[in-house]
């Protein structure tokens, strides 16, 4: 019987270079994750990742995770990585039915996807062994805020079965507006970053379902929502009392912030 899970994670993946690069600062938090940050082996992991965007929600169906290079024009050792985690079949299914359960209408099962970068990166360096089974469910881009958060709420009994559900995606994500700017970082990115970590160590979940109205700078922080709404599923699988706590920030190419946070339900 696997222990019950009272967190749920958000993770800002950045860049994929993430996967080689010393010199940035999510990485030795991630690689001591396990230590610092989360010790309990989990039975399965579920990730939302910001990298499949799909109409109706998704989940991979596998026994065993290929890992797909997402990204294009990156150094050629990248393309050498290996994460080959087993599947999670089983959770694929479990994901489906508590999601239609709760009035999702439409599931899809896709039976050949592997991990994107979203989800390989950051679980290469927080469970190196490869030895727990992944399943990964896309992100409706052209949905909203809330619309996740219910995807969280209606998964939120997996914590009890002992999966760990982990959104990842980037706080800030407007990739245009990246330039070496020597440590500095871009003010309205500063802005809405802070707003979040106010929003969330407050509590105030329902603002940032409605960050599109609520937050400065939510289109220049987010032109696309595609990286943000893995954050409401994490928070909304949590449950409405959970508290959020800042575990990781730092900053890269002036507007790509790393923060990263834990929502631990309220007992």
């Amino acid at each position: 019987m696997a222990l019950p899970i009272t967190e749920t994670f958000y993770i800002s993946h950045g860049s994929p270079t993430l996967s080689i690069d010393d010199s940035l600062p999510a990485r030795p938090f991630l690689k001591s994750f396990k230590d610092k940050v989360f010790s309990q082996k989990p039975k399965a992991i579920l990730v939302i990742s910001g990298h499949w965007d799909t109409s109706y929600p998704s989940v991979n169906v596998v026994q065993r995770n290929d890992i797909i290079y997402d990204f294009y024009g990156f150094p050629d050792n990248m393309y050498k990585l290996k994460y080959p985690a087993p599947g999670a079949p089983e959770l694929a299914k479990r994901v489906k039915e508590l999601l239609v359960e709760s009035g999702f209408k439409r599931v899809d099962e896709d039976k050949k996807r592997g991990l994107d970068h979203g989800a390989w990166v950051p679980l290469m360096l927080m469970y190196p062994e490869a030895n727990i089974p992944v399943c990964q469910l896309s992100v409706q881009s052209k949905q909203d805020g809330t619309y996740h958060y219910n995807m969280g709420k209606a998964l939120a009994p997996l914590k009890e079965e002992g999966v760990l559900i982990v959104g990842s995606g980037a706080t800030t994500h407007n990739l245009r507006a990246l330039r070496n700017m020597g440590g500095a970082v871009v003010p309205w990115a500063q802005e809405f970053d802070n707003w979040l970590k106010d929003a969330l160590l407050e509590g105030r979940y329902d603002d940032v379902n409605h960050f599109q109205e609520k937050a400065p700078y939510a289109k220049m922080a987010h032109p696309w929502p595609d990286h943000f709404y893995p954050l409401h599923v994490a928070m909304g699988a949590a449950g409405e009392k959970a508290k959020a706590k800042l575990i990781h920030h730092s900053w890269d190419l002036g507007a790509l912030s790393y923060a990263s946070y834990q929502f631990t339900t309220a007992s």
